[in-house]
């Protein structure tokens, strides 16, 4: 039996929707941009990138293995027409901090921003589930950090989506768009915004020599 409870209601437009969840990206200090879902770009090489240079790889069920991979997120982009985009600028909590202020261990540094994108992409998707548009779905940016510790990093043994059975934020996780195999910086270039990777000092990874950073989530709906 569901779990939704179901009810008559009269649904907005989606162009009146779609000026709703701008309000609500924008009242929570992100910027949002409207395209068609047929043109998030979506490619293989993606997911090579994540389980191949990325040290969160398997850690966190946001993350591959555990989220779809590009062939199932090219279906489902099928089943849309509208997204919208959402722009994150800057490293909340982290205001006059340097490079130099980054730790080794920077995924629990950067909380305050995975929450920001995170949470705020959720609630776009929520509100307009509520509001009649049942397909609304939201993906962010990052490793999940709802948890201190995932509970994918805790167990031992074979690396396998059931894991995910055992998730403590099963309703609030949702996977990064470049876990599912999107190309962030493409897709956002086709709302114009030139995204570009940030320089690391020394080519090492996470020691970035800007904190001008950009995050990206996206939700579909309809």
């Amino acid at each position: 039996m569901s779990r939704v409870s179901y009810s008559v209601i009269e649904v907005p437009t989606v162009s009146e929707e779609l000026s709703r969840l701008e309000g609500l990206a924008s009242a929570k200090g992100a910027v949002p941009a409207r395209l068609s879902a047929k043109e998030v770009v979506v490619a293989e090489w993606v997911r090579f990138k994540c389980r191949y240079g990325c040290k969160g790889y398997a850690k966190h069920l946001s993350c591959p293995p555990y989220v779809p991979g590009p062939r199932e997120t090219r279906r489902m982009l099928d089943e849309y027409e509208h997204a919208l985009l959402v722009r994150f600028d800057g490293v909340p909590g982290r205001e006059g901090a340097g490079p130099e202020d980054i730790p080794e261990d920077f995924h629990p540094w950067y909380k305050d921003l995975i929450l920001w994108v995170n949470r705020t992409v959720h609630l776009l998707e929520k509100t307009a589930f509520y509001d009649g548009f049942y397909k609304a779905f939201a993906f962010g940016a990052y490793p999940c950090i709802y948890c201190e510790q995932c509970v994918a990093e805790e167990t031992e043994g074979t690396v396998d989506e059931s894991v995910r059975r055992r998730c403590r934020h099963m309703d609030l996780v949702r996977p990064s768009m470049e876990a599912a195999g999107m190309d962030v910086l493409a897709t956002a270039r086709k709302v114009g915004w030139d995204i570009r990777p940030i320089p690391c000092k020394d080519m090492e990874y996470g020691k970035v020599t800007r904190m001008d950073l950009v995050s990206v989530g996206i939700v579909l709906l309809e």
